[in-house]
């Protein structure tokens, strides 16, 4: 179980004001809080993140009930202190812009110019804090026609083509399981925070992060994307095949589904070695990647047929025993309870005395530091939870008069 260890992450000593909700923020900050930041998640008193209620399910107590807070919100949110605050306060911006000077790192997702009529825009902090790196993430940015529009995303996925991509070849578009623009996004914007941190250290300088939705979500169209602009056609839905490889995809065993993903024309001749189908391998309309992509139909049909006469774990065995790519479609359980997940620590525990067990469930981070190991220092953080201790931690006696007591 992890516990409250030692902070020796790369990220020791940067702290970071988090004024994001949902998730493409708070994906990026607490990738950064793994790496060892200090992140303080500002929320509007008695509310919060507004994932805090999309359950269920919800967190579990210790006396057996169900709390407010969702599994949604705990996906992104641990290692990171909540200060609860109140923008509309006057008070409460001058505690904030206070904290702001003891900062790194700023990073908000409201709406394009959203924070400067509360005097929290960058042009307005750089002020005082002249190395003050600011990160603001919107649904489109901040120019551009869509500037104004709000970001979700189910809207940056419909926006940026992927589901135009996404579904059956007669079915209607469909959106990725997760929220995956979301997700790129706040990995985009951690990345982009370290550059700034890296720059700053050579210039002593801060600067201005914009990042959309969108924008991100339109980069990782990636080949899909690219084989656009060379060939101005369109890419059509394709299912779970891919647009330049056959066979690549999910095909039905007699017990279940697999896939198979013969990425060369070496792999696919192994692979109809073990249908006991090598006259497929020498068949000139298969024989090449480029003769099964022209004559993608037929050949599905007859590895369809084929391979349904399979166990799925009998042929997922024969192939990793040719070396050919390919694997079960595991469900969330089967993720879970799997020895190579375990061996990973991607499923980790981290005390919670209010919960239930004692801790609560997450999933870890994938990124295995040799010298500076991420560590899981605090779980998901109640509303307000270290709002004293924050107050009196960076700005000490000040606090009382600010507070105005």
């Amino acid at each position: 179980m992890a516990k409250k260890d030692q902070n020796n992450g790369p990220l020791s000593g940067v702290r970071i004001l988090d004024f994001t909700r949902i998730l493409a923020g708070p994906t990026c900050t607490q990738l950064l809080g793994d790496y060892g930041a200090d992140v303080i998640k500002v929320e509007k008193p008695g509310l919060g993140d507004d994932t805090r209620a999309w359950g269920p399910p919800y967190t579990i107590d210790a006396n057996g009930q169900a709390t407010d807070e969702s599994a949604y919100y705990l996906s992104a949110n641990r290692n990171k202190r909540s200060l609860a605050l109140n923008i509309a306060d006057p008070k409460d911006i001058e505690i904030i812009k206070a904290i702001i000077v003891h900062c790194d790192i700023f990073i908000e997702n409201f709406k394009v110019g959203g924070l400067k009529k509360f005097g929290l825009d960058y042009a307005s902090l750089k002020k005082n804090n002249p190395s003050l790196i600011y990160c603001s993430i919107t649904g489109f940015g901040q120019t551009g026609p869509n500037a104004h529009k709000p970001g979700y995303d189910l809207l940056a996925q419909a926006f940026g083509g992927i589901m135009s991509l996404t579904g059956e070849p007669k079915g209607e578009p469909m959106k990725v399981g997760v929220g995956v623009a979301d997700v790129v996004c706040g990995l985009y914007a951690a990345t982009a925070i370290l550059a700034a941190l890296r720059q700053r250290d050579a210039s002593q300088e801060g600067q201005y992060i914009d990042i959309s939705l969108a924008d991100t979500q339109v980069s990782w169209l990636v080949n899909a994307g690219t084989n656009y602009l060379m060939s101005k056609k369109e890419q059509p839905r394709l299912g779970n095949a891919h647009p330049n490889i056959v066979p690549y995809q999910v095909f039905e065993a007699s017990d279940g589904y697999i896939i198979v993903a013969a990425g060369n024309d070496a792999q696919f001749k192994r692979f109809c070695d073990i249908l006991e189908r090598s006259d497929l391998a020498v068949n000139n309309k298969f024989k090449t990647n480029i003769a099964r992509i022209e004559n993608r139909e037929e050949l599905i049909k007859i590895l369809s047929s084929e391979i349904f006469k399979f166990k799925k774990k009998n042929l997922v065995k024969q192939m990793e025993k040719k070396s050919i790519s390919g694997g079960m479609i595991n469900s969330l359980s089967e993720v879970f309870s799997s020895e190579q997940v375990s061996a990973r620590e991607m499923r980790i525990k981290i005390e919670r005395g209010d919960s239930i067990n004692g801790f609560v469930e997450l999933i870890g981070n994938p990124v295995k530091f040799e010298k500076t190991p991420v560590t899981y220092r605090r779980p998901p953080p109640k509303c307000g939870e270290h709002t004293d201790e924050i107050i009196q931690e960076l700005l000490g006696e000040k606090s009382n008069t600010m507070k105005g007591n």
